[in-house]
């Protein structure tokens, strides 16, 4: 009589933690083509990388961490991991790709169109995450 419980219990336990894994896990984040097209307008100069830093260090630190690792001081709370700015995986997208997710957002990631208006500071953005590639 044991045995059929502990399978019971057993698979009980392996659904719930293949349902929290599948929770954590997103689908591709569709970008519309004409932001794969886009061209960075701002220059990536050192002031446009500092003021990135600036926002960066406000806005995106606590959950995407100091170097953009993924592992800042809010990442455990979120149900999706923030993803690492340093891999290829990220560094490889354009300019208008990661512009787009910044305006944008979804799920943890919230949208920044009204927290930064002014489209430049976004693109500002983008230029000091281009630095954090490893």
């Amino acid at each position: 009589m044991k045995l059929p419980v502990i399978v019971l219990a057993g698979t009980i336990f392996l659904g719930m933690l293949l349902s929290a894994f599948r929770i954590s896990q997103q689908e591709p984040w569709a970008v519309p083509d004409n932001y794969k097209k886009m061209k960075n307008p701002l220059a990536s100069d050192a002031t446009s990388i500092a003021d990135g830093k600036a926002l960066y260090a406000t806005h995106c630190k606590s959950c995407h961490g100091s170097k953009g690792l993924g592992d800042g001081s809010k990442a455990a709370q979120l149900k999706t991991s923030p993803g690492d700015f340093s891999a290829s995986a990220f560094q490889s997208q354009s300019d208008g790709s990661i512009f787009y997710k910044t305006s944008e957002g979804r799920s943890d990631m919230p949208s920044f169109k009204k927290k930064l208006p002014d489209e430049e500071d976004r693109w500002a953005l983008v230029n000091y995450l281009r630095t954090l590639k490893k």
